[in-house]
């Protein structure tokens, strides 16, 4: 058994351990009885402030309360997560995060100064997005084979939106299970890593599947080669998975509602029936389709087992690679 796998292993016990050690009492019984923060890591109007809009209707009409959307973007979503954190534990500050926050922030950035597992608790989970691999047009390759093929014999650079993003982190995980090396050049934001390898000033990126980005492959301006998610995604009918090429691979980007640590067990579960139900209703899920996303639902209990599997992959790869943000 690996180093690795014990690690996994006993994060996952420890997760465990911490939702069975969630206090119980009637707390329930008159939550909630104000309005609820619904904190969000990042500016309005990208993909995460778009779904937690979306649920916000549904999720009054449940818990009969006022949710308000509150954007606190900035440090990559620490300083938000540093909010919550520090917020009394009963169920009226959330957080609306992804596994990046969780697992990814915690070990680039040196001044976090929050631990994705330790000081949070997991409520409910919201949706997943697989990843999307592409090429320019104009590289001589078809698929994922095709490329590493190129990448052992050519000088190979890959963009990414950032120092410590997901996508770099995606990216350095495929180039360690590839056995080759690429450089890494970061932008500033996802809309200038797609025109970087349209233009062809890259190889390779690996970022978020969104309508435009299916108009570039449909004109034939990018190839796409895989998806980055463990099984074949609806998001891209027909499209191989990178665990196909190299088993073992997986790297989705998951979407949760998660409060501050030491949250009464029954406020938790009340609040997972409430975010489950409205996962679930047809026109939730039909916005959702447009932001690139799969609506999931998920126990809490899950939800902590994912952030531990999440911090004990993504906390590897950043050690190996030694990537550190700035």
């Amino acid at each position: 058994m690996t180093m690795l796998t014990l690690t996994r292993r006993r994060l996952a016990l420890a997760a465990a351990a911490a939702t069975l050690a969630w206090p119980l009492g009637a707390a329930a019984d008159t939550y909630p009885d104000k309005p609820i923060r619904l904190v969000i890591p990042y500016a309005a109007g990208g993909s995460t402030d778009n779904m937690a809009r979306v649920l916000q209707e549904p999720l009054q009409k449940a818990l009969g309360q006022s949710v308000i959307v509150d954007n606190k973007a900035g440090a990559g979503g620490a300083l938000a997560a540093r909010e919550v954190m520090r917020s009394k534990p009963d169920g009226y500050t959330l957080f609306f995060v992804n596994n990046g926050n969780l697992a990814v922030v915690p070990f680039v950035q040196k001044d976090a100064n929050y631990d994705g597992q330790k000081d949070f608790t997991p409520i409910a989970l919201v949706s997943s997005a697989p990843m999307v691999a592409v090429v320019p047009a104009a590289l001589p390759v078809n698929d994922l084979k095709g490329f590493v093929e190129y990448a052992k014999k050519n000088p190979v650079s890959y963009a990414s939106a950032g120092v410590g993003s997901f996508g770099q982190l995606a990216t350095e995980l495929l180039a360690s299970k590839a056995g080759v090396k690429m450089t890494h050049i970061p932008y500033k934001g996802q809309a200038p890593t797609t025109t970087a390898v349209i233009a062809g000033e890259v190889q390779l990126l690996v970022t978020t599947p969104s309508a435009a980005m299916n108009e570039f492959i449909a004109q034939k301006r990018l190839k796409l080669l895989a998806v980055t998610s463990p099984e074949a995604s609806p998001l891209a009918p027909g499209t191989p998975t990178i665990a196909s090429v190299f088993p073992g691979y997986a790297a989705e980007s998951w979407f949760a509602i998660v409060g501050p640590a030491g949250m009464p067990a029954d406020v938790v579960a009340k609040l997972n029936d409430a975010v489950t139900k409205a996962v679930l209703l047809p026109d939730v899920q039909k916005s959702f389709a447009t932001f690139g996303v799969i609506p999931k639902t998920a126990s809490a209990r899950r939800v902590a087992e994912m952030t531990a599997e999440e911090i004990a992959r993504w906390s590897q790869v950043v050690r190996d690679s030694n990537i550190k943000s700035d």
